[in-house]
């Protein structure tokens, strides 16, 4: 049946993301990894950076595996602005083009309040959360634009923010500072490029259980209590995170941008944390 409207599809056949931030510890499924797999799964040739290489091409042996999309690995460091321009340049040069950008790399960053945090440090968390997600788009916008417009959008921008983004209050200043600055920022984006057909949204993930939070050692009643401090009280994991990253990167999503989608549970959609497992609609 031929349709007025035609469907959008799932497939990323033909398309080229980069995903910044894709490797993980061993074989644990992160945010940046389950996206890159994902991306895979839907045709996509990915292309996946970390700083240490072998989290980066474990994750390409990963894709391998499964024998859908290609993909290659990069080391770079995506707070150094010549490393981001290397990134998309090798990027083109491999694949010929360029349609996604995941900025997906973050750390806790530098510890403590406004009165004793390091400023050094500071500034070096914030290059690293934020400054890297300008310069990868620096350099990723002017690719994209050379795409056609088949879907009313010529390339998807996602950047990876958090829940704690939008409702602060952790111990330290720096991480829902810089959290909440990937939120604006990606609002900012959207709305300066959205005339060169470039869609920029964000994705902002709950206390998911990912190699990032359990690589140092968590122990299970730490585990428990980040489960019940949502909605669901359930626990999630990189694979939601993932399938958050692919819809709004993908042609499904082709009306979208300026978004910020939390993936949390419903942690946010309440005031207190205390739900009940289950309650009738009447109360």
């Amino acid at each position: 049946m031929e349709y007025i409207f035609p469907k959008p599809p799932r497939s990323l056949q033909g398309r080229v993301a980069i995903v910044t931030g894709a490797g993980a510890y061993g074989d644990g499924i992160g945010n940046g990894r389950a996206s890159a797999i994902l991306f895979a799964d839907d045709g996509c040739s990915v292309v996946c950076v970390d700083r240490d290489l072998k989290l980066a091409q474990r994750t390409v042996e990963m894709i391998e595996a499964e024998g859908k999309g290609a993909a290659i690995a990069l080391q770079a460091d995506v707070s150094v602005e010549s490393e981001c321009a290397q990134i998309v340049k090798a990027t083109v040069e491999k694949y010929g083009r360029l349609d996604i950008l995941l900025n997906c790399v973050g750390i806790g960053g530098a510890p403590g309040t406004a009165v004793d945090v390091d400023m050094v440090a500071w500034t070096k968390s914030m290059e690293i959360n934020v400054s890297s997600m300008v310069m990868m788009a620096k350099y990723a916008i002017p690719e994209m634009i050379k795409n056609d417009n088949e879907w009313g959008y010529r390339g998807s921008i996602v950047n990876m923010a958090s829940v704690a983004g939008i409702k602060g209050g952790t111990p330290h200043l720096l991480y829902p500072t810089s959290k909440g600055a990937i939120v604006n920022m990606t609002r900012a984006m959207a709305a300066n490029h959205a005339p060169d057909g470039i869609r920029v949204n964000c994705v902002c993930p709950g206390m998911v259980y990912t190699p990032m939070m359990y690589a140092g050692g968590m122990a299970d009643e730490a585990r428990e209590s980040r489960k019940n401090r949502s909605l669901l009280k359930t626990e999630g994991n990189g694979w939601d995170v993932g399938s958050s990253v692919r819809f709004l990167a993908g042609p499904q999503a082709r009306w979208i941008t300026g978004v910020i989608l939390p993936v949390d549970a419903g942690a946010t959609a309440a005031v207190g944390t205390d739900i009940p497992k289950s309650a009738s609609v009447n109360g």
